[in-house]
């Protein structure tokens, strides 16, 4: 065998996400891009704010001796100000540049963090449906999911979480807006989570850690806002990216946070530092901190996503499918008319439509839509949408 058999066997099951993309780059070479409906990936398709573009043009300009160096492990100093005092505002709390480290995106932040807290055989619990590489971060680190469903309509099951909770649990790991359902967390309910797990730490005399995943935060419509994780539960982490807010993936840049009012506050910095450089990240990359650091609070156009939100809604509903329309991120998680949603995705496949299972998000019996796709793509599948459900009417 050519590679070590975990990753040969991960391979196997590697992500639905990317098959469904890759899928698409074939059936685009058959018959067109301009034929294909392809809502596989959450790649963001609005540009970037014009105050990117001018801010990334003039920190180039900038760039003197020594800014494309090493820096401190946690990120350049000013950055990580510039980050805390905006995390401040919108946490509630009195967030310090101690208390961030710059990361590669929010994959790199959650990475950093499980290395940081996680032993092996730690459980993480996940309330699913879920992203789908969280099983595999887990596993980077040695630890254990504990997948946990939530309710009908994709809100926090806290009956069901805390009945998860083990004494080998250490992790709590949330995303709010969610990717694949774009639901929200309630404040009442992070609350109530944070006493929870309040509670099971003191009665297992063991830190219970809430991670929160989130880089939809400002993707919310219709005057939703997400809570504060930091208010919710003082052993809470937060990661994040500018990946969708700024429509910047490829940039690859992020940080964690760590709850000023946390425990072991000091501990959990230093391990994060550390862990930013043993992973191989070492540090985030330069110039994108630097630019970053100037567009705290601005992002691209969310009633465009509104937009597009409701015009795929409208046109589904139409159909008769049915779905909890979503408060946030750029997804929509119907349910399927039949059992085997990746029969059912297959079907929508014969239409030229791109859709991923919900299988692959622990969520059988649903299938993701990414509406961050241009009008025309959905204006274009939604005959293809109604022509599938009219088998099953």
């Amino acid at each position: 065998m050519s590679v070590a058999q975990k990753i040969s066997a991960t391979m196997a099951q590697s992500s639905w996400i990317r098959k469904m993309f890759e899928e698409g780059a074939r059936l685009k070479a058959l018959h067109g891009a301009g034929k294909v409906f392809d809502f596989s990936l959450g790649n963001p398709n609005l540009p970037p704010p014009d105050k990117f573009h001018d801010t990334l043009r003039d920190t180039v300009i900038a760039c003197g001796l020594g800014d494309h160096c090493y820096m401190p492990q946690a990120g350049y100093p000013q950055v990580c100000t510039a980050i805390a005092d905006y995390l401040a505002q919108e946490q509630g709390v009195a967030v310090a540049a101690g208390d961030i480290i710059m990361t590669c995106g929010a994959a790199g932040a959650l990475n950093v963090i499980l290395k940081t807290l996680l032993d092996p055989g730690d459980e993480v619990i996940v309330p699913t449906p879920c992203f789908v590489e969280y099983r595999f971060y887990v596993d980077n680190h040695a630890g254990q999911v504990r997948m946990v469903p939530t309710q009908s309509d994709f809100t926090l099951d806290l009956a069901a979480i805390g009945s998860a909770i083990t004494p080998r649990t250490k992790v709590v790991l949330i995303n709010s807006p969610n990717n694949p359902t774009g639901q929200i967390y309630s404040r009442e309910s992070l609350t109530a989570l944070g006493a929870l797990l309040a509670s099971k730490s003191q009665a297992l005399n063991r830190t219970l850690y809430l991670i929160s995943d989130e880089p939809y935060r400002k993707i919310v419509f219709d005057g939703h806002t997400v809570p504060s994780i930091f208010q919710a539960y003082r052993d809470s982490l937060i990661a994040t990216s500018y990946s969708k807010d700024l429509s910047i993936p490829g940039e690859r840049i992020g940080f964690a946070a760590v709850n000023p009012e946390a425990t072991y506050k000091d501990e959990v910095r230093a391990g994060l530092t550390l862990a930013n450089r043993i992973l191989g990240f070492v540090n985030a990359p330069a110039l994108m901190q630097r630019v970053v650091a100037c567009l705290q609070g601005d992002s691209v156009d969310m009633a465009q996503y509104k937009r597009k939100r409701d015009l795929l809604c409208d046109g589904l509903a139409a159909a008769g499918y049915d779905f909890v329309t979503p408060p946030g991120a750029f997804y929509l998680f119907p349910r399927t008319p039949i059992s085997d949603d990746v029969a059912f995705v297959r079907e929508l496949q014969q239409e030229l439509i791109l859709t991923v299972p919900g299988s692959g998000f622990a969520g059988p019996g649903h299938f993701r839509i990414a509406f961050c796709v241009d009008d025309a793509t959905i204006t274009g599948a939604l005959p293809g949408f109604a022509k599938v459900m009219e088998k099953y009417r």
